[in-house]
């Protein structure tokens, strides 16, 4: 088990607790696998545009064909999106349940008088669906999406996190992101902000070690017990 001594010294300095989606708060595309997601996507691509289609064909992440569908064309890229979106609110509605410690750390990051944001690269749409769904919005006071037609904007890009940061009205150096993946350490390192490194699978840790996280767990319960003594 990782679980970073570190955590609670990340904690004790952040005013405002970033959490990413999917992974951190949820396992978005559980019940509707993302390869799934991503062939209906690369179908629709390759119906307007063959050449990106078989670009797109090489990758089974919903993300990456809607970069390379708007890399193909403004209108091709928003016909993708709107399917995409639409897949993600079928996602969370079959997602099951909040990844295990993630009501907990939502609850004590909120108790504990910081405040919290969801930051991430799936619709906003799907993340509001699911927070109400399993009556979680109550702990969210923002939600910062993937920005609608600029995917270029999406994490590792720091625009998500510095968003976030101005519309909480707080300087995003009194920012930590919670992230499980490469991405989210990058953006959160260009941003300012320090970075938890959430390992949700075994060979994780020493990558995320290797990107410098600031901390690294693979429990999102050991946070929200690092929230109460932080």
């Amino acid at each position: 088990m990782t679980h970073d001594d570190r955590l609670p010294d990340v904690l004790a300095n952040a005013r405002v607790v970033f959490f990413d989606f999917d992974g951190p708060v949820c396992d978005v595309f559980a019940g509707l696998p993302a390869p799934e997601v991503a062939k209906q996507l690369i179908g629709l691509l390759a119906a307007k545009d063959v050449t990106a289609g078989a670009r797109a064909s090489k990758t089974d992440d919903p993300i990456e064909v809607l970069r390379i569908a708007h890399d193909s064309g403004a209108e091709v890229g928003q016909e993708v999106e709107q399917a995409l979106i639409t897949a993600e609110l079928k996602a969370v509605a079959v997602a099951g349940p909040p990844t295990a410690g993630a009501r907990e750390a939502l609850q004590l990051a909120n108790s504990s008088g910081r405040a919290v944001a969801v930051v991430s690269n799936n619709s906003a749409e799907c993340v509001q669906r699911f927070l109400e769904r399993h009556g979680l919005e109550g702990y969210v006071a923002r939600v910062v999406g993937r920005p609608t037609g600029q995917p270029h904007l999406m994490k590792p890009n720091p625009f998500p996190l510095i968003t976030a940061a101005e519309q909480m009205h707080m300087d995003v150096s009194n920012c930590t992101l919670i992230g499980d993946s490469l991405t989210d350490i990058q953006a959160a390192h260009a941003a300012g902000a320090t970075v938890i490194a959430f390992a949700n699978k075994p060979h994780k840790a020493e990558l995320f070690a290797e990107a410098r996280a600031d901390a690294i767990t693979d429990d999102m319960q050991a946070i929200a017990d690092a929230l109460t003594t932080a």
